[in-house]
């Protein structure tokens, strides 16, 4: 007979051997998949890596893809810390992209970058941060369900760009086709080494977030709200406002990375622009322990699977949803890992009752 136990807390050393194990046994898994598809699995691996840093471009267009899922995750772990599931940073990325659009479309280009691009990240910020501030105000006031919320806003904020795109915004010089206008060059994040400074901005905050997580009050009454709220009742804590402080910052960030995608990337705003990063984030959030320093090297890892992903088309004409079934795969056995973290599996042999004669 199985019997499962709740585990004590295990030492560090013991999870990390539990989680190497689970990553080990997906990327054998994978392999396995590979196989049964007909392809040969040390090659495509290979070719992953090859296809993400086998050059200086290739390891450029790696940190680009990786910036915006960092930033999105960090947004993401704050929401998550509290145990309030935070679905809609793909939403929140558009409306921040729509915000930093409002300013550097309506802004004249003799204004000086150093007065636009801030200006813009502020519109985002707050752009973000209002969007995740809906469904905060209803959780908080009325219990709403956070997670069917916050998923629907994000079909919302879609739409609202796609409508912008074809409608009131669309570049009348673009001939027919459905454009917004190109950003002046005073809208546009300069580059460092190659790559657009949004890696700086993502370095800074993984050290800002972790300070705020860890060394304030206010990260303080999140983990304290997320773990129980009867604890935050008792301590006084007015949760209702951590609810919201917290997914204003949540949004806010996920609305920043919307800007720097808008400004580095599109150099306008458009319907595709979230790319899918709301949602992968969710994933690295959760696989980074909600610890930024964590966070930061599993979107580099992942940002390596998308852009090695679309390399595999190139060179071996595999399909890149190849490379979205090997995070599925990884995503399945790390969270598998979770319960062996929390819980203890033994066999009990059961002990045949002797009748009293």
């Amino acid at each position: 007979m199985i019997k499962i136990t709740k585990r004590a807390e295990l030492p560090k050393t013991q999870e990390a051997l539990i989680n190497a194990a689970a990553i080990i046994f997906s990327i054998v898994c994978a392999g396995l998949v590979i196989l049964i598809l007909g392809y040969n699995p040390i090659k495509i691996f290979h070719q992953i890596i090859v296809g993400a840093l086998g050059t200086e471009m290739r390891i450029q267009q790696t940190i680009i893809k990786a910036i915006p899922l960092l930033i999105t995750s960090l947004g993401i772990a704050i929401a998550f810390k509290m145990k309030f599931w935070n679905i809609g940073g793909e939403g929140q990325i558009m409306m921040g992209a729509f915000g930093a659009s409002l300013v550097a479309l309506n802004i004249p280009s003799t204004v000086p970058s150093v007065i636009a691009l801030p200006a813009m990240a502020g519109a985002a910020i707050i752009f973000g941060g209002l969007w995740a501030f809906i469904p905060a105000f209803f959780k908080a006031k009325m219990g709403t369900n956070e997670t069917i919320f916050t998923l629907m806003m994000n079909y919302i904020s879609i739409k609202w760009v796609t409508y912008l795109q074809y409608g009131p915004w669309k570049d009348p010089v673009s001939q027919g086709f459905p454009k917004i206008a190109n950003f002046e060059a005073n809208a546009i994040l300069p580059s460092l080494f190659g790559v657009h400074i949004g890696w700086i901005i993502a370095l800074v905050l993984v050290v800002i977030v972790y300070i705020f997580m860890n060394h304030t009050k206010k990260g303080f009454e999140i983990a304290v709200v997320g773990q129980s709220l009867e604890t935050a009742r008792y301590a006084g804590m007015n949760i209702n406002a951590v609810i919201i402080t917290a997914m204003l910052v949540s949004g806010g960030l996920c609305g920043l990375a919307g800007m720097i995608q808008a400004s580095a990337i599109e150099r306008t705003l458009t319907r595709a622009l979230s790319g899918g990063y709301g949602f992968t984030a969710i994933i690295t959030t959760w696989l980074g322990r909600l610890s930024p320093p964590i966070i930061m090297f599993v979107c580099f890892a992942f940002a390596i699977l998308i852009q090695g992903g679309a390399y595999l088309q190139i060179a071996l004409l595999v399909p890149a949803a190849v490379a979205d079934m090997i995070q599925g795969v990884i995503l399945f056995f790390v969270l598998g890992s979770e319960f062996f973290l929390m819980y203890k599996v033994g066999f009990e042999r059961k002990s045949a009752k002797k009748e009293v004669a």
